[in-house]
């Protein structure tokens, strides 16, 4: 039994396999057979779920393919939350970036690779990419803003975070583009590597 589901209830530790297989079972379905050409019916299926187990987990077919994304971001919510908030908005974000990447579970950087190549082959999954990029960005806002100086704007906070997630989105996209190269530690490094050219993008010259 892996160490993360062994000091969960029975109850629970079948929740979180179930979950898992659905969006193991999908990402392997999606890339073998196509993403349209999957139904919701043939994931149900192969899974041995009913429909309503499926909806219990996730609302949708994008939103079993992204499953990657929003494990990470369910849980880096929780940690900026729970994270004592001192000093610039954008390092305490990335310290706690680092934290949340360093415990994710072994597998996670496969599922998330294998999301990111089928969001950029299927529109419709670029689109719920970043229509959750959005929902993500408005959260971790609202996050940050009840943790932070009262006395700062909101809007400098927004401004913080969405340069916070453009930094992201940037090294992600670049360890993609290398086709995951080195795992984990090559993505964690190329994320400090962003971060740290943050003020020279900011002057930089046409």
């Amino acid at each position: 039994m892996s160490d993360d589901l062994r000091d969960l209830p029975l109850r629970e530790r079948k929740k979180v396999r179930t979950r898992r297989a659905l969006a193991e079972t999908a990402l392997r379905l999606f890339t073998e057979r196509g993403y349209d050409a999957t139904t919701l019916d043939d994931l149900c299926d192969a899974v041995e779920v009913s429909r309503r187990t499926f909806f219990r987990n996730y609302r949708s077919k994008e939103d079993v393919a992204l499953a990657a994304d929003s494990d990470l971001w369910s849980a880096y919510l929780d940690d900026v939350a729970a994270r004592e908030m001192n000093g610039p908005v954008i390092d305490a974000l990335r310290v706690t970036l680092a934290t949340t990447l360093s415990t994710m579970d072994d597998d996670w950087e496969r599922r998330f690779l294998a999301a990111r190549e089928l969001s950029e082959a299927v529109p419709a999954l670029q689109a719920h990419s970043l229509g959750y990029c959005q929902d993500t960005t408005r959260a971790l806002v609202a996050v940050v803003s009840g943790r932070s100086d009262a006395g700062v704007e909101e809007w400098r906070l927004r401004l913080a975070v969405e340069i916070f997630v453009a930094a992201w989105r940037t090294a992600s996209l670049r360890w993609t583009a290398q086709g995951g190269r080195g795992d984990r530690g090559a993505l964690m490094e190329l994320v400090e590597e962003t971060f740290a050219a943050i003020p020279a993008a900011l002057t930089a010259t046409a």
